[in-house]
């Protein structure tokens, strides 16, 4: 018997640096009501979904820049959607700023939670490939200071049982790096949820900008293949604060093949009937990890962070 999850791809478009919390969240019960009415068990919202994406700015007051990060979850201006979860029957994941009070230190992370569709928080991710940089760069066009604003997550790529199979969350960068993929395949991931924010402006790198949406799709296509899953991307899309930002939020089933795309930059709702069976083929037998993979061969992979050239 298949295990079927209809899945809402909630891209969202532009928001401004001076939107509300309440309005953006206005936003997404919109989205979640459409994806009701469609007969969505789960709606999948962008990377940092409540705010703009401050980290392209260069700030010094930290109390300017707390007011992206969110102290609780849900809060008074998000309880709406955890409101709307159990109204509608639907759960979602939600990318979000944290801040968190831990061991005497504040901490501030790139969330994403997911709810269920009673309304409870049954998992939390915090991003850990961290792109751009810590300090300053003036020559750009705008900054991309992830490095300054967030520390490295701690909770590491783990896989929830929900919405009747095994689901995983990621952020962003995340999707591009392989390791992020294969520690979820290897706790049989069926399911990967992730939002981003991705420029088609790369300042340091211009010559891939032409190659922006190609590599979006490419990595998350390759992730979905090799470890025979669905993924699902969403995208904060269109001119956001100057900034451009691809959209092209996807749908991807566990053979590598993209089953429904986003044809604008604003908010757009795609839904696709996932079968969560669809990947055991694949599981079965040409990415069967028990019987093929060697991982004695892969030390090399945990051991060194950098590339280092062969000796001699």
């Amino acid at each position: 018997m298949s295990r079927m999850v209809t899945i809402g791809a909630a891209q969202v478009g532009p928001i401004a640096r001076n939107d509300s919390r309440q309005a953006v969240v206005a936003r997404l019960v919109a989205l979640m009501e459409q994806a009701a009415k469609r007969g969505c068990d789960l709606v999948v919202f962008p990377e940092l979904t409540l705010t703009t994406f401050f980290p392209r700015w260069f700030m010094t007051d930290q109390d300017e820049i707390d007011q992206f990060f969110e102290r609780e979850m849900p809060s008074p201006a998000t309880r709406p959607l955890f409101d709307a979860a159990r109204r509608l029957g639907l759960g979602f994941y939600l990318g979000y700023a944290e801040l968190e009070q831990a061991d005497g230190k504040t901490h501030r992370y790139n969330t994403t939670v997911l709810v269920d569709k009673s309304g409870a928080i049954v998992g939390k991710y915090r991003k850990i490939h961290l792109p751009g940089h810590a300090e300053h760069e003036p020559w750009r066009a705008f900054q991309h200071l992830e490095k300054r604003y967030f520390e490295v997550g701690n909770l590491g790529f783990r896989v929830w049982r929900a919405f009747g199979g095994h689901v995983g969350m990621c952020i962003c960068n995340d999707r591009r790096w392989p390791e992020t993929y294969r520690v979820m395949g290897l706790q049989d991931v069926e399911l990967v949820l992730i939002g981003y924010n991705t420029p088609y402006h790369n300042p340091p790198a211009p010559s891939h900008d032409r190659l922006a949406n190609f590599h979006n799709h490419l990595v998350m296509q390759s992730g979905a293949y090799q470890n025979a899953t669905w993924v699902v991307g969403v995208a904060k899309a269109g001119r956001e604060e100057g900034c451009d930002l691809i959209g092209e939020s996807c749908i991807i089933a566990p053979t590598g093949e993209i089953v429904t795309q986003a044809r604008t930059l604003d908010d757009e709702l795609i839904v696709a009937r996932c079968d969560l069976d669809e990947a055991k083929s694949y599981k079965a037998t040409t990415f069967n990890f028990g019987l093929h993979r060697q991982p004695q061969a892969y030390r090399m992979i945990v051991d060194r962070m950098g590339a280092e050239p062969p000796r001699g």
